[in-house]
């Protein structure tokens, strides 16, 4: 795996951020005006898991009104991981210099988005927008839930040596030649572990990660699709590449 690493050339970048949906009807709508407001310029694809609450078609009619909105409606619910894996499929052959990755349930502001592009082009591979550095914060979780994702972190970065306070944050930024370094749609994990797994791979090609504080506004409207299960599930799969990674291949040196 090669080095992931920022381009060299210099210009204005070509900008595009991915939006995965499902029953983001109430929420979505805002969202797109808040990142087109942030990112004037940026081309938006909203990847919509065939919501059965319509947030396609709003999609869609936004699209209309704002223009630069590509709607990309997948057949099934497939998980996180495979609706970013349908985007990244589609941008990354577009030529675009940079890709995001956001939430729709209003939990992620875009206005920060400038700040973690800049960040890329002072020589980060990767962005995070981050709940738990200095400055980050999630002000409205119940401590029960605000004590899962932090400890589930702190356990993901120590059992794989990953440099990374928020490694679950769904609110990124790449180059896309790291995602191409990378083997972006390659990865396999379907839930929340999708946004592990490319941190790890990206750290792994000596890839620079950068996190940029963030306030994660809890949602008002609609359901978390966090659950006990999910988080279990994640943790699963952070045990397992780290007795395959740091264990099992110590011991065969």
């Amino acid at each position: 795996m090669s080095a992931a690493s920022a381009p060299r050339a210099a210009g204005p970048r070509r900008v595009v951020v991915c939006i995965p949906t499902y029953n983001e009807a109430e929420n979505l709508a805002e969202a797109l005006s808040r990142t087109r407001a942030a990112l004037p310029d940026a081309d938006i694809l909203v990847v919509d898991d065939s919501s059965p609450d319509g947030t396609a078609d709003v999609a869609k009619r936004v699209a209309e009104e704002l223009g630069q909105i590509d709607v990309l409606v997948n057949p099934t619910k497939g998980g996180l991981g495979a609706a970013y894996r349908s985007a990244f499929r589609v941008v990354m052959p577009a030529g675009y210099d940079v890709i995001c990755q956001m939430d729709a349930d209003l939990s992620h502001d875009p206005a920060a988005l400038p700040a973690m592009i800049e960040a890329l082009e002072d020589g980060a591979a990767m962005t995070i927008g981050s709940r738990y550095v200095p400055c980050g914060s999630v002000p409205h979780w119940p401590a029960h839930r605000r004590a899962l994702s932090k400890y589930g972190n702190r356990y993901a970065s120590g059992v794989l040596g990953l440099p990374v306070n928020d490694a679950t944050a769904g609110f990124r930024a790449f180059w896309r030649t790291t995602l191409e370094d990378i083997g972006v749609t390659t990865t396999r994990a379907t839930g929340y572990g999708f946004q592990i797994e490319c941190a790890y791979r990206v750290h792994r090609a000596g890839g620079r990660i950068v996190e940029i504080p963030i306030i994660f506004t809890d949602r008002v409207r609609g359901h978390s699709k966090l659950s006990l299960r999910v988080a279990f599930e994640e943790l699963a799969l952070v045990t397992l590449w780290g007795i395959r990674d740091r264990i099992f291949r110590r011991r065969t040196r």
